[in-house]
């Protein structure tokens, strides 16, 4: 059998599901969902609204000001891209929510147009005056006195200078190429007894500090952005001719691609192929400020290949995701106060570490990141397996990691150590692509099996797997997480991990790497809940056994805290449950097309999303299963990607750590908790007023008073 036929048995019937469309007999209506790019527009706004909140610390609401930037950016290169390779390919098929590319596209550029403005004028007006009254501030180059512009001339010359490179536009110099995401100069110059104005372009180099550092001490610090600096230092590049005046512009591209996994034979090169092919994308957006010139304006549109819709008039600096080098300040009075990850009581006695595997056969361990250590748990189940003498083998899944990885570097130690090491790297991991080609072939170079998955699907799923040699037998230890296995955003992001011996769990996930890296077609198991088949399924069951408890009028409940949910399945599901008088309690963070609240519809759905310091990412299940609760976490939000296309799993918590489960459950859907509230009209209403308690601070003092 080939790899694609193994792929092919995994994957899903192609008849398995209708999008869009209720069951026979159901009269749901047709206008049941939301746009999904529009709640992502919602969303984003709701990152913006704590920038703006001004009883956030000031460097924190710079922050939020960044992310929302590289959110969006993420956002074009990625979904307005589709919708717009989509319309250019006359595709009119119309979406849930009953909308062409071409209508949703309209319903961005009107949404995101008047984003941008308010974000924009959010650092203009208020962040940035603000930084200034506490010494931090962002100058202009007529705003430095003789010994600065002097000293900062120097710096330019020496090590800004002899990296640009000034490309000239006329019938010898055709436009040039615009690489995504970089801060671009538009120039015009003009030669002294003509008065033809000619246009050139020059680049912001992007691998030297977007901030130039003017002056910096404990309680100050002036900075010029680079764009300031080189504009300054136009007539150095220019010799001879009069700079008649520069303007800066930001191209956005389409940075999705497709790998032909059917034709290429070497996953890998393919691979890299299409990531060089990334750089030259078309072009969905141009950020230009407020005060270009038309023709100036008109020239970029013309060559770039943009519509006039397309293009973004900003006030203010251009790009503010570089925002996080001020951020990075050491001025701890204008940020969150730090916190320090505790360890989990159970992976420790006294100051003294205990062995993961000796406390496993205790019982099962449920730990919350970053309230709880990622590096004394997972870090260390993975580093104590490659030292162990008596682990015989360590199987991993990894889709995105970091740069100095310590998971990595103990696989490549247990490999070394001569431990049978097979590791799934996934490759098509978007935007990490390249930095999982890389450390797919250091654990090649050190010995360990790497695998790329299954031709067609992405493998999503957070597993580990050690299999350790006890006396005469056997025993194996598995952690199941919700986060990746990133040291560095396991101290930002919210996840949860399961760590256990359970035999069944453990024989589910052995066979589950054999799926991944044989010719295994197995699509059920003992206790998991795996994607793409049986996850969305085993969700649907537990659905309708809450409804069928309603309808026999025994209290029924549902909480489900994801990501995202726009699958119409489960949607219609949720539907049909509240309709019986199921309690149906979601918390979403980002897309979310179901409709909460609305009479006749969702009488008895609740939506709420939390936002804060920390970025809320774990899933978790919540079936009331009439007062025998069921409890799942896992990888998947409710999408057709991760239930269809990826390979998914869900692991039912049982226990006492269900305890830990129903704490954050009862603190996420408290009616004095901030959050926003999705309404019955679309709108998100931020809920909670003097008394409201912070969700992710009420967590941070329970880890600091079980600590103490």
């Amino acid at each position: 059998m080939t790899e694609t036929a193994a792929a092919s048995e995994l994957a899903p019937a192609a008849g398995d599901r209708t999008e869009g469309e209720p069951e026979p007999g159901l009269e749901l209506p047709a206008d049941r969902f939301s746009n999904r790019e529009l709640s992502w527009l919602n969303f984003n706004a709701r990152v913006l609204a704590l920038a703006e909140d001004r009883r956030q610390p000031l460097l924190e609401r710079m922050k939020f000001l960044s992310i929302f930037a590289s959110n969006l950016d993420e956002f074009y290169m990625v979904r307005v891209a589709g919708l717009k390779r989509r319309q250019e390919m006359g595709l009119t098929l119309r979406g849930s929510d009953g909308l062409t590319p071409r209508e949703t596209l309209a319903l961005i550029g009107e949404n995101s147009g008047e984003l941008t403005a308010r974000h924009a004028r959010c650092f203009l007006n208020d962040v940035q005056p603000a930084l200034a009254q506490q010494g931090i501030r962002l100058l202009s180059w007529g705003e430095l006195n003789e010994h600065q512009q002097a000293e900062l001339s120097e710096y330019f010359h020496s090590k800004i200078f002899p990296v640009l490179t000034p490309l000239a536009v006329d019938p010898a110099h055709p436009f040039p190429y615009i690489s995504g995401l970089s801060l671009n100069l538009a120039v015009l110059v003009r030669e002294p007894d003509s008065e033809i104005d000619r246009f050139a372009r020059v680049k912001v180099p992007n691998n030297v500090r977007r901030f130039v550092v003017v002056k910096q001490t404990a309680e100050e610090a002036d900075f010029l952005p680079l764009e300031e600096l080189i504009a300054a230092h136009l007539p150095a590049l220019f010799p001879g001719m009069t700079v008649v005046e520069h303007h800066l512009f930001r191209v956005t591209r389409n940075t999705d691609f497709e790998v032909d996994e059917d034709r290429d034979e070497d996953l890998l090169q393919a691979l890299e192929r299409e990531l060089v092919r990334r750089r030259f994308g078309p072009p969905v957006r141009m950020e230009v400020g407020e005060d270009i010139d038309e023709a100036v304006l008109a020239l970029l549109i013309s060559e770039i290949d943009l519509q006039p819709s397309e293009v973004q008039r900003l006030p203010g600096l251009l790009d503010l995701t570089a925002l996080w080098q001020i951020y990075d300040l050491d001025r701890p009075a204008l940020k969150e106060a730090p916190f320090v990850p505790a360890t989990h009581p159970r992976f420790v006695e006294g100051e003294v570490p205990k062995s993961v595997f000796a406390t496993l056969r205790e019982g099962d361990v449920l730990v919350h990141h970053p309230y709880e250590s990622f590096a004394t748990s997972v870090q260390r189940f993975i580093e104590q397996a490659a030292a162990d003498p008596n682990v015989l083998a360590i199987k991993q899944t990894l889709y995105r990691t970091s740069g100095d990885s310590p998971i990595v570097d103990a696989l490549i130690d247990a490999a070394e150590a001569g431990k049978q090491v097979v590791v799934l790297v996934e490759i098509k991991a978007r935007f990490d692509e390249q930095a999982n080609i890389k450390w797919a072939r250091a654990l090649e170079r050190a010995g360990c099996h790497v695998v790329y998955g299954l031709v067609g699907l992405k493998t999503h799923c957070k597993t580990s797997l050690v299999v350790r040699q006890e006396g005469g037998s056997l025993r194996r230890y598995a952690h199941i997480g919700t986060g990746n296995y990133h040291p560095k955003t396991a101290r930002l992001y919210e996840d949860f991990g399961l760590f256990t011996a359970d035999e069944q769990i453990c024989s589910d996930l052995t066979d589950l790497f054999n799926v991944l890296t044989g010719y295994s077609r197995q699509t059920s198991y003992r206790t998991l809940l795996v994607a793409p088949h049986g996850l969305r399924s085993g969700l649907l069951e537990r659905i309708e056994r809450e409804i069928d408890l309603a309808l026999a009028g025994r209290p029924a409940h549902i909480q489900i805290k994801t990501n995202h949910l726009v699958d119409e399945l489960l949607i219609d599901a949720l539907y049909r449950a509240s309709a019986a008088g199921v309690r149906v309690e979601l918390m979403v963070r980002t897309f979310c097309t179901i409709k909460a609240g609305v009479p006749g519809l969702s009488d008895n759905i609740t939506v709420r999303s939390v936002l804060g310091r920390f970025l809320e990412h774990s899933r978790v299940f919540y079936f009331a299963n009439d007062a025998t609760p069921e409890y799942w976490i896992g990888s998947a939000d409710l999408m057709h990607r991760n239930l269809d296309r990826r390979v998914e799993v869900l692991a039912q918590v049982t226990g006492p750590n269900t305890d830990q489960l129903r704490y954050t459950l009862d603190l996420a859907f408290a009616s004095e908790t901030t959050a926003w509230e999705l309404q019955g009209d679309g709108r998100w209403i931020r809920s909670g007023g003097a008394k409201s308690v912070d969700y992710q601070e009420v967590l941070l003092k329970r880890l600091a008073s079980r600590g103490e």
